[in-house]
């Protein structure tokens, strides 16, 4: 009788042990977390990677691996589908899910403006001369469904044209974004840093008409009517949040730490710092596309409740869903994770 109680026992506790280990996105409390980047050579993102190279995910107690992904659209399937826990992308993405009855949630901010700029390729099929020539015109942007496309679509729309109204084309962001505008793949792109800084610099800054740009605080008033609009967080599921509290803490602060350390170094010392080959051959550029991207990186990590509104109120201009969903912002991002 005392064998069968203490077998039943046993079994009792492996089944419970077994539950536990089973549940969905408790795999990275153990210190370990993959991160999706919606393109990790992008200056958007570089606090993700910086972090890494600076030690600060280590020094936190986490192992943390990168997965480079083509755009945010990538990062967040991606994380939809368990292969990241957690994604390095645009807080619009919350937004998106939350329209969708999902909760994602970012839990550290670290671009205060998009950086995005609408450029036209020296080798466009048509002139382009203004956002209202798009119309019909091949356009590229990193991913479909990414922010660079939302970006674009919201540019559309307040132009008084339909925001489907040009040929959206998935062109990566780094490398591929470039080749594609100076071969003339694409008659205009929605880009980001160091990609625009290379372009100009291989084929002549006078050769690419910039239609907008949004990094800096000028633009982003001129584009969106505020002073600041909340771009690249590291956001997650609310499950894997609700799971993982510890984990994303530490993540938090090293990315805190990393927009600190950001704000304290030249851009030749941040460009030490980072991977070589995102340069793209072109260390000078890479440098002063840097300096530029400096204004444009997060203090504190702060989300701020109007920016919140602001994007929310951006993505309703052009999306029938998001616009017509009930919204609860505050469920979109939490600054409960940062250091205090």
């Amino acid at each position: 009788m005392k064998r069968a109680r203490v077998g039943a026992l046993l079994l009792v506790v492996a089944l419970a042990m077994t539950a536990c280990q089973g549940k969905p996105g408790d795999r990275a409390e153990g210190g370990e977390v993959r991160i999706g980047v919606g393109g990790q050579p992008l200056l958007v993102y570089l606090p993700t990677t910086l972090a890494r190279q600076l030690g600060y995910y280590e020094a936190e107690g986490l192992k943390v691996e990168l997965e480079d992904l083509q755009g945010g659209s990538k990062a967040l399937q991606a994380m939809q589908g368990g292969s990241v826990d957690v994604v390095s992308g645009y807080y619009d993405h919350t937004i998106q899910m939350q329209a969708k009855r999902k909760e994602v949630k970012s839990f550290v901010t670290m671009l205060r403006y998009p950086s995005i700029v609408l450029a036209v390729s020296p080798r466009a099929s048509r002139p382009i001369d203004s956002i209202t020539d798009l119309a019909g015109a091949n356009v590229g942007v990193t991913a479909p469904g990414s922010s660079t496309d939302f970006f674009l679509k919201y540019l559309l729309g307040k132009h008084g044209l339909d925001p489907g109204a040009a040929n959206v084309q998935g062109i990566g962001g780094d490398a591929g974004a470039v080749a594609a505008m100076e071969q003339g793949r694409v008659d205009a792109a929605v880009m980001i840093d160091p990609a625009v800084s290379v372009l100009q610099t291989r084929v002549g800054v006078d050769k690419v008409k910039i239609l907008t740009d949004t990094r800096t605080a000028e633009g982003v008033q001129e584009d969106f009517g505020v002073p600041a609009y909340p771009a690249a967080v590291l956001y997650s599921s609310g499950e894997w949040l609700a799971n993982n509290g510890d984990t994303a803490r530490k993540l938090a602060n090293a990315i805190v730490k990393t927009l600190r350390w950001i704000e304290q170094h030249s851009p030749d010392e941040i460009a030490a710092r980072m991977p070589s080959e995102y340069a793209q051959g072109n260390r000078d550029v890479y440098v002063q596309a840097i300096g530029r991207a400096k204004e444009s990186f997060s203090r504190d990590g702060i989300m701020p409740a109007e920016g919140a509104e602001a994007v929310h109120k951006v993505l309703s201009q052009f999306d029938k869903e998001i616009a017509g969903a009930p919204m609860d912002l505050s469920r979109t991002y939490s600054n409960d994770y940062l250091p205090q």
